[in-house]
């Protein structure tokens, strides 16, 4: 496809802004002064609208395509909740408005948006607080660590470690490390956490021990109750990482299974958009014994029924994110989550959970699956047959984006050699899912008949395999006009 430049033509112009009021040099310093006029395509508008338009559809999208993207909950987001955070009610308030002596009664629907889904969130997850202020999940995840630290360093426990199950998620013992916490990995048997195991590493040093249920294998921690009663004994705290909080969604208080902490993405349960399609959102709760050290501020409803920001404890972590974290993606995920309802929220987990188990028995006697048994929201499969062939995983995958589907996540988690992970997410029709395992089953076939045809793939896309690692380590940030 021809850059916008290639397209330029002396003279042909789309608008013409109006003369500044001004002269430039009366407002901008003289070292900031062009010398010479900015080399700009000359292009008319319709060039630019037919350009643009035909760039966007160069792009995957969960609106068009497939994203069987496991561990990462790509869903259809409603457009319901974009128009309920579009409300001019929202969109026209100033940041600093709840702040200012007096003014928070001009924002008291904000306030309230706020407050409610704290509330909600607590009943979902059975805690005890929640603040919205973490802006991602390894955000949140951050958050959490320090909430941890603070409880310890309260109580004048001298804790250095954190134990990171190797089925979690790999983010957790970054955010452990950023904390201040020394990691220990635990080896996982038959894909979960060991109780055996974690009585060998389990000391008067752990402070927590961060997991994710079910884990990236996409398996129930069926220890739970033993593992949290052994931490507990050590006021040791449990972390729940909530990234797939959409496999137990309706069906599982975690707060109830005795977790101390939890972050939730609301960017992957409650249908706002993820990855490049939107900022994220990463909410961090709390049993009772964490409440003191939530962030600052924090809404606080009166008798009287009014809202306002309390920064009175004295015992905060302090700020995490400026103003309220993403105001916008909580606003979605509210909408989502009162639209939904109860019952809607757990037909969640539960159609997530049916189409994850039946892709994977479509897929048992072709792919390898190390951990064969009824999984959650999302299983793990193995090229290493394939592999054996000459035909990798990635290339599998890379074939994919030529049917038309997004690649599912790869080599991950690590303890599965040539790992295929797919969550193909309760939104995605049954029709959708038998094209998506009868194209993948024709790509396995061709690795007997024709494996050049998997290795040389994609041959469809805008572009081919690229060199990622040069791609990053010798970027390109200026071009030639």
């Amino acid at each position: 496809m021809s850059t916008i430049f290639d397209q330029s033509t002396p003279g042909r112009l789309g608008c013409v802004p109006p003369e500044p009021a001004k002269a430039p040099a009366s407002y901008i310093p003289s070292e900031f002064l062009r010398e010479t006029p900015a080399e700009m395509p000359e292009v008319s508008e319709l060039d630019v609208v037919r350009h643009f338009t035909r760039l966007s559809r160069q792009n995957f999208s969960v609106d068009s395509n497939f994203y069987p993207l496991g561990s990462c909950t790509m869903k259809y987001n409603p457009r319901f909740t974009e128009q309920a955070a579009a409300m001019e009610g929202f969109t026209s308030l100033h940041p600093v408005l709840p702040q200012l002596r007096g003014a928070g009664r001009l924002c008291q629907g904000a306030l309230e948006v706020m407050y409610n889904l704290e509330q909600l969130l607590c009943e979902i997850t059975g805690m005890a607080g929640f603040t919205l202020h973490p802006m991602a999940g390894a955000h949140g995840e951050l958050t959490g660590a320090m909430l941890i630290a603070a409880y310890h360093k309260d109580k004048g426990n001298k804790k250095t470690k954190v134990l990171c199950p190797d089925s979690a998620h790999g983010t957790n013992p970054a955010s452990a490390t950023i904390a201040g916490f020394e990691v220990v990995n635990l080896p996982s048997r038959d894909g979960i956490v060991d109780p055996e195991v974690l009585e060998a590493a389990l000391d008067d040093d752990v402070a927590a021990m961060m997991m994710t249920v079910p884990n990236t294998l996409g398996l129930f921690e069926t220890h739970l109750p033993r593992i949290t009663a052994m931490l507990h004994e050590r006021d040791a705290l449990l972390y729940y990482d909530g990234a797939n909080l959409n496999a137990i969604l309706g069906k599982m208080r975690v707060g109830d299974a005795g977790f101390d902490v939890v972050h939730l993405n609301l960017h992957k349960t409650f249908a706002t958009p993820h990855g490049m399609g939107g900022p994220g959102s990463g909410p961090v709760g709390v049993s009772e014994r964490l409440l003191d050290y939530l962030p600052i501020s924090r809404v606080v409803q009166l008798k009287d029924g009014q809202f306002y920001l309390d920064y009175d404890y004295p015992k905060s972590i302090g700020y995490v994110a400026p103003f309220y974290g993403n105001f916008g993606v909580a606003l979605k995920a509210y909408a989502y989550i009162l639209r939904l309802g109860r019952e809607g929220l757990t037909r969640v987990s539960e159609h997530a959970v049916l189409a994850a188990n039946y892709l994977r028995k479509r897929l048992e006697n072709h792919l390898e699956i190390p951990y064969n048994r009824t999984c959650l929201h999302e299983f793990v499969a193995s090229a290493v047959r394939q592999a054996e062939k000459g035909v990798r995983a990635l290339d599998i995958a890379k074939a994919l984006l030529d049917k038309g589907h997004y690649a599912p996540t790869i080599y991950f988690p690590l303890i599965v050699k040539e790992a295929i992970m797919v969550e193909p997410t309760e939104t995605e029709s049954l029709a959708t899912l038998d094209a998506f395992v009868d194209d993948l089953l024709e790509i396995l076939a061709r690795v007997d008949s024709d494996p050049d045809s998997v290795t040389a793939a994609p041959v469809t896309t805008p572009v081919g395999r690229l060199d990622e690692t040069r791609a990053a380590r010798a970027m390109e940030l200026t071009c030639d006009l």
